[in-house]
């Protein structure tokens, strides 16, 4: 039995605005969009992506999965997202080498120091 990760689905009210926002973030490519549904992918045919699906209700409570990025210059990287609308937020994380994002939906994600050597 094989078992591939195709995708992530992300809840969002705007799934096209959302998903365009993300597209920019990492420079990946759309590869589906319609009224209630917006596809992204690293390149169009490799996988896993992000699909993110209309709900009509937001974000309530704090996210159980969240996405981590390990960039060559965090601070540089988060002054980048930050300009592109992602905010600071504190989930209780406490002083830490990661910063935590938001995205403009209110998705968390962390922007990861170097890895120790």
């Amino acid at each position: 039995m094989t078992l591939r990760w195709e995708q992530v689905i992300v809840h969002a009210v705007d799934p096209a605005a959302l998903g365009q926002w993300w597209a920019s973030a990492l420079g990946w490519v759309v590869v589906h969009s319609d009224d209630d549904e917006f596809e992204i992918r690293p390149v169009p045919d490799q996988t896993p992506g992000l699909d993110f699906v209309r709900v009509e209700e937001g974000r309530t409570a704090k996210s159980r999965l969240h996405l981590d990025f390990r960039p060559d210059d965090q601070a540089a990287e988060v002054a980048r997202l930050e300009a592109l609308g992602a905010k600071r937020v504190d989930i209780g994380q406490g002083e830490q080498s990661w910063v935590v994002l938001a995205d403009p939906e209110g998705n968390e994600f962390c922007v990861l120091g170097q890895r120790a050597s």
